[in-house]
């Protein structure tokens, strides 16, 4: 089955009809009609059957239809990567990738920071789900991507930028007396008290699950959630005790929460990652190194 074939078919099922995929694919409906019989012919199989001046699609078809719609997503990230290529040469627009927490303090704070010595530079900042970074770097839709997991990906270089922690958030009324005294919380000391879960599937849910098993701890979870901030937001209505990284803690409002680190330690990395095909561009290494004094500074 040829490429201009599966186009061929691919607009049938959309339009429905012979007159219809001409007009997706600005052809004439002999072309249409001929490229069709070839494809059935070379496959030997029947793929529409005519009723009531539609194409219906045959068995036959629609077991194909689910792998020629995933080849068309492949053709739509190949053009994709040409535009995001060619749009890469000429630019001078920063462009980052990152998931949702660490662009309400850490990046915006970077930004600014860089602005400095870059003041005129155009800045993209999207804030996107692991999954979607990873794909979005691989298609080079970003200069630099940021992430508290480390990830491999073969398209991908991965580089270490800062080291946090997890630590506990909670309204400053629900910690008891002698942990404010102490300035940490332990998974024991945990264990008597609401906790905002973060959801099992996260990264650092699995390792925080991980670390209670090994301690022989089950913490009481009031409510589960999929972000960081979320879990933050969470504590800040007095929810419970929020379990989060020390970068999302960074957005905790002192004047109604205490932020107090989790022992055991449980260090949560922050990490760049950027296309493998390509050096860091020199604004993109600038703009990591505002990361790290950002993080670096009390």
């Amino acid at each position: 089955m040829r490429l201009r074939h599966i186009e061929i078919f691919n607009a049938i099922l959309s339009a429905g009809t012979v007159s219809g995929a001409a007009r997706l694919l600005s052809l004439t409906q002999p072309a249409v009609s001929r490229t069709l019989q070839h494809a059935e012919i070379q496959l030997g199989l029947t793929l529409f059957h005519r009723s009531k001046g539609r194409l219906v699609p045959t068995p036959e078809a629609l077991a194909l239809k689910p792998h020629i719609e995933s080849l068309f997503l492949q053709l739509d990230e190949v053009q994709r990567l040409a535009g995001n290529l060619k749009a890469g040469q000429a630019g001078q627009e920063l462009r980052i990738l990152a998931v949702l927490t660490l662009s309400h303090v850490v990046i915006p704070r970077a930004i600014l920071l860089m602005r400095k010595k870059h003041p005129d530079v155009a800045v993209r900042v999207m804030a996107v789900h692991s999954s979607e970074l990873i794909s979005g770097l691989a298609l080079q839709e970003a200069d630099v991507g940021l992430l508290l997991s480390p990830l491999s990906h073969p398209a991908l270089i991965n580089e270490p930028v800062a080291e946090g922690e997890l630590v506990c958030v909670a309204r400053t009324s629900l910690w008891p007396a002698k942990l404010k005294r102490r300035r940490s919380a332990s998974l024991q000391d945990l264990a008597g008290l609401p906790v905002i879960a973060l959801d099992g599937n996260d990264p650092l849910g699995r390792d925080l699950m991980q670390v209670c098993r090994e301690n022989d701890v089950q913490l009481r979870s009031s409510v589960t959630v999929q972000t960081y901030h979320a879990a933050l937001g969470f504590a800040h209505h007095g929810a419970g005790v929020a379990i989060v990284d020390s970068f999302t803690a960074l957005s905790a409002d002192p004047k109604t929460v205490t932020v107090l680190p989790l022992r055991p330690h449980i260090p949560v990395g922050l990490h760049a990652l950027r296309p493998a095909s390509k050096p860091l561009p020199p604004l993109a290494r600038h703009f990591l190194s505002c990361v790290r004094e950002v993080l670096s500074s009390p």
